[in-house]
């Protein structure tokens, strides 16, 4: 029986979905595996796809509650897609070693004057967290990165030099059809760490 190889699952939140890139190989020459986008929205809760678009006439104090019950059906959603994924990962032979999430960072959204820019940051800072909490359901272990300036924190992590990092992500795209954007590149950034860990 052979052993199961180890691979990191690298996640960009975005509002509804996240896109996801899984990576194999060793830290120092990964490999991309898997390229896909994950849907975050339950299609029978409309409210899943911008849930505090949903609320924001309200005033912002009673945000948090009015979003609740939307915000647990997201949950589920995310925590059920993470299992079919990793169960896709495990059937193929690969022991996925952790999760990386790259979305919005947590802050005071009550600063934030305007609803519309509110809804979007709360929404930022939602699809980060209910991916952070699939992992723990599904057992896996979560690192949580803020999107800001995550390149170069991602490179001082790895302990490398940022442009041979950024050159590196770069060449992934050769192994994956594209769209290889700032998001995919994020997603797999994330999962080097992981591995990398």
């Amino acid at each position: 029986m052979t052993k199961p190889s180890r691979v990191a699952i690298g996640l960009r939140a975005k509002t509804g979905r996240a896109i996801a890139v899984v990576l194999g190989g060793t830290p120092e020459l990964p490999v991309v595996l898997l390229k896909t986008e994950i849907k975050l929205v339950d299609p029978k809760v409309r409210a899943t796809q911008q849930p505090y678009h949903v609320v924001m006439e309200l005033p912002w104090p009673e945000w948090p509650g009015a979003v609740s019950k939307t915000a647990k059906a997201i949950e589920r959603v995310a925590a059920r897609a993470l299992a079919k994924l990793i169960d896709e990962l495990q059937t193929a032979g690969h022991k996925p070693a952790g999760i990386g999430v790259v979305g919005a960072p947590d802050r005071d959204l009550a600063r934030i004057g305007n609803p519309h820019i509110r809804a979007h940051a709360a929404e930022g800072v939602l699809f980060r967290h209910v991916l952070e909490l699939g992992a723990k359901t599904n057992g896996v272990k979560c690192q949580g990165f803020s999107d800001r300036d995550f390149d170069k924190a991602a490179a001082a992590k790895l302990n490398q030099n940022y442009s041979k990092v950024r050159t590196r992500l770069y060449n992934l795209r050769e192994s994956v059809s594209p769209p290889w954007r700032t998001d995919e590149k994020q997603a797999a950034m994330a999962a080097w760490i992981v591995l990398h860990g």
